[in-house]
């Protein structure tokens, strides 16, 4: 009787396994503790994070102070910190003609969510450039400018230092003092040295015009000397048309190479040519300079992050090859931005009848700031709070730097709950008819109280 197949098979199988195991146990010495597995720096059986070394970074010093304001319970807490519109009941504003421009959009079903090149949206560079230098500018009817999309007015910054550093032969940028905060770490970060010069004087709380001239004109032939447009961030103190241009004449003198910050276009007198004309000044004489635009306070379009970089050339060809470089800088820094906020832009722009409405709207933002300052002078004038205050209605737009020291802004935050930098710059577009008379009694306080 043969044996069962199943049977064999598994007595073959087994006999097999067995002499494979004797032969193993035979060969093999104890695993050498070299061998043995053992947790990688990076993997899950270490008990201290590889990042265990890292220390807490510090707040940014303006967003810090919406961290502070958010977590105070007092009902009387007003926030003055952050640089955003806010409407006379203290809420964020959506323009009217941006829900229009959005609501096109979206109705348009050929449009499509495609990447856009490199340098952005078209229309949107074309009818930026435009917007800023102006429609009749010779620079942009000889193609001398190239306009690229950039990341808000942050990333329009941070592109054209990361270009100046590579391409330009100084890498020396002076900024005024003092300056928005944001301003030293994206030049020093792109790879240039920040130096200073002198703008505000505290004594008046004013230009510092004399000290500006003697800085510049100390400055190296072809530094880069940043200029805030319009609405200097944070004092709201800007140089008259006639300073300007002796401003410009300075510099064209000692072949300074200007960087426009134009954050405040039409935010800060409610005319969009008027607050250009420093810009446009420079460009007139056929020489060359950079801007950076942002539409995040004059559409309100913060969290869309939509800027755009120019820089003005000599010759069309030169611009040219900088565009071409410029796209060597935005490649592998973030591939190409965003089309939303750019085609909400375009939008507006390009249609006559949303192009006024937006004026409209943009005017009354910066009518009710103005209107803010003059009645928190009056009020202040009306505790006879020791000091002068005229500056307040001399500076313009969202900032006025009060003048107070950080005693003085920590003892209001203290006793009042107001909240804003330490070094006393309050956003007027913050304030409200019902909020300026607890702010007037707070400063009152303050100067009356702490030195």
């Amino acid at each position: 009787m043969r044996p069962e197949l199943g049977h064999g098979s598994s007595s073959a199988t087994d006999r097999r396994l067995n002499a494979l195991l004797r032969h193993l146990s035979s060969s093999s010495s104890p695993m050498d503790s070299r061998d043995s597995i053992s947790a990688s720096p990076t993997s899950g059986f270490q008990n201290d994070s590889v990042f265990s070394h890292v220390v807490r970074g510090p707040e940014d010093p303006i967003l810090g102070v919406t961290v502070a304001y958010n977590k105070d319970p007092s009902p009387n807490k007003l926030n003055l910190g952050v640089g955003a519109y806010r409407t006379e009941e203290g809420k964020p504003l959506v323009l009217n003609v941006v829900r229009k421009a959005e609501q096109l959009l979206v109705n348009d079903r050929s449009r499509i969510k495609e990447y856009l090149p490199i340098v952005g949206l078209a229309e949107f560079n074309k009818l930026s450039a435009k917007l800023i230098f102006g429609a009749d500018s010779p620079a942009i009817r000889e193609n001398r400018i190239t306009t690229v999309q950039c990341l808000s007015g942050t990333g329009s910054l941070r592109v054209g230092a990361e270009f100046l550093a590579k391409h330009y032969h100084q890498r020396t940028i002076y900024i005024p003092l003092p300056t928005w905060g944001n301003h030293t770490k994206v030049f020093n970060l792109a790879g240039l040295s920040v130096k200073s010069y002198r703008y505000y004087d505290p004594a008046t709380r004013g230009l510092n015009f004399q000290g500006l001239l003697e800085d510049l004109g100390s400055a190296p032939s072809g530094a880069i000397v940043l200029l805030h447009a319009c609405a200097h961030n944070p004092t709201g103190v800007d140089p008259t048309l006639d300073q300007w241009e002796r401003i410009r004449q300075l510099m064209r003198s000692k072949g300074l190479l200007p960087f426009f910050d134009s954050a405040y276009q039409g935010f800060a007198s409610g005319s969009l040519d008027a607050d250009a004309q420093s810009v446009r000044m420079f460009v007139a004489d056929g020489g060359e300079c950079l801007a950076a635009q942002s539409y995040a306070k004059n559409m309100g379009l913060y969290g869309e992050r939509v800027g755009a970089l120019s820089i003005v050339c000599k010759t069309a060809d030169v611009a040219s090859r900088v565009e071409s470089q410029l796209k060597l800088v935005i490649r592998p820094m973030y591939s190409n931005p965003p089309i939303h906020g750019a085609s909400i832009v375009a939008t507006i722009l390009r249609d006559r009848n949303l192009y006024n409405e937006w004026t409209i709207e943009l005017k009354a933002m910066a009518d009710r700031i103005i209107s803010m300052r003059h009645q928190l002078s009056d009020a202040l004038r009306a505790r006879s709070t020791p000091g002068d205050w005229s500056h307040i209605i001399k500076q313009i737009g969202m900032f006025t730097f009060t003048g107070l020291n950080s005693k003085q802004v920590a003892f209001m935050t203290k006793e009042y709950h107001i909240y804003m930098t330490s070094d006393g710059r309050i956003s007027m577009a913050g304030l409200s008819s019902k909020t300026v008379p607890h702010l007037a009694d707070a400063i009152h306080a303050a100067v009356s109280r702490v030195v």
